[in-house]
């Protein structure tokens, strides 16, 4: 790992707790798999590998490892070499998406900087398990998410696809695997479980990623944009973050879901970018026992802290009350501001469900609302905006 990229960890774990743990594969909407010359994985070889529940570690690898692949990104001058540790630039992971030669990877592999100054690498490569290395072209990256669309010649080259799964229904126990290239330590395996889910960790744009994976599966630096596994062969999420005190993998890392990477990698793939609605406000979750210390009907939903001017949200009526009050260590709650119950319908029903909701939609999507005021029931349609680069919490 590079000087520049260990030090850019260093920083991020002081200020956050956390550090990019510096990966994604093929469904059917994100390419085809039949080239000519391209060895890909099929549907049946890959649900062989274990039943559900289960994982058979070796052959997980044995058939799926030459799919992962290790990334390098040069950020220097046209002149500069990359070493073995990456030289100017940075090294991650990533994972072959179908036999076109797509791989996926985390945005923060491929980019450096931040929004709005963020630039890409001035030289990507890919590097498979046989040690054959050839370049590749960054499609796009979508910060929001932290997951980027690679691009090589699939000519000569024998690919292994990996599948994409689902992250909606997964469980808490669940035995997974990560592949990737930790510190530069090419294909290299480690296993775990998943230990929670619906976790939020930061994106590069400041706004947070909802619905992610922790898991005890062990991840560090070079990990990131490697796949986290099912037993059965599917990709769960996209490594790429890691909780540690000492900058090292200390059972607590994140996989980006499956979910949110297959939308990114399909606007990728057709567009060059990812758009993402915005509503504008800074809201609180609601729970029971605040719920009753407000008197109010419901006992979840997002509690409407403050409303940005000029924002769809503004525009559309919603407010934060004029009273205040504190309750539980906490000061400055709304006591007479907007409840947001639902989204389009499905209630909300924990913390990061308001922005979660609205972040599944594109700029220019209309949205239906149900808002409580006053113990009254509303609905109210709004057209959302663009996501700004700085965001305001809950929004």
């Amino acid at each position: 790992m590079s000087p520049r990229l260990a030090a850019a960890l260093a920083a991020l774990a002081a200020a956050a707790g956390g550090l990019s743990a510096c990966s994604l594969g093929g469904d059917d909407d994100v390419g085809d798999s039949s080239p000519r010359d391209v060895r890909t994985t099929k549907v049946q070889v890959v649900e062989g590998l274990g039943r559900r529940g289960a994982l058979d570690a070796e052959g997980l690898y044995r058939r799926l490892s030459p799919g992962v692949v290790t990334v390098i990104s040069d950020f220097g001058d046209a002149g500069s070499s990359l070493g073995s540790d990456g030289g100017e630039g940075g090294q991650g992971s990533g994972f072959v998406l179908d036999g076109d030669g797509y791989v996926a990877t985390n945005a923060h592999v491929v980019t450096e900087g931040k929004p709005p100054d963020t630039e890409k690498a001035r030289r990507v490569y890919v590097e498979f398990s046989d040690a054959n290395r050839v370049g590749a072209r960054v499609v796009g990256y979508d910060l929001n998410s932290d997951v980027a669309l690679l691009k090589l010649d699939p000519a000569g080259l024998k690919l292994t696809p990996l599948p994409l799964g689902h992250s909606g229904d997964l469980t808490v126990g669940t035995p997974v695997a990560a592949i990737g290239s930790p510190f530069g330590e090419r294909q290299s395996l480690s296993v775990g479980v998943i230990s929670a889910l619906n976790r939020s960790i930061e994106s590069l744009t400041q706004f947070q990623i909802g619905d992610a994976i922790q898991t005890d599966a062990a991840i560090n630096p070079g990990n990131s944009g490697g796949p986290l596994l099912s037993g059965r062969g599917r990709v769960l999420g996209i490594n790429s973050q890691i909780k540690s005190a000492s900058g090292g993998g200390e059972g607590v890392g994140f996989a980006v879901p499956v979910d949110t990477v297959r939308r990114s990698l399909r606007e990728l793939r057709r567009d060059g970018s990812v758009s993402y609605g915005y509503l504008g406000v800074t809201s609180q979750p609601l729970y029971p026992q605040l719920a009753r210390r407000l008197k109010l009907p419901v006992d979840a939903g997002a509690l409407v802290v403050d409303v940005q001017d000029d924002s769809p949200a503004d525009e559309a009526g919603l407010g934060k009350g004029g009273d205040t009050i504190d309750f539980q260590g906490q000061t400055g709650i709304p006591s007479d501001g907007d409840v947001v119950v639902s989204v389009d319908g499905r209630k909300l029903t924990r913390e990061g469900d308001l922005a979660d909701r609205i972040g599944r939609h594109r700029a220019g999507d209309k949205v239906r609302l149900e808002v409580l005021r006053e113990g009254k029931r509303r609905t109210v349609t709004i057209t959302l905006g663009k996501r700004p680069e700085k965001p305001p919490r809950g929004g």
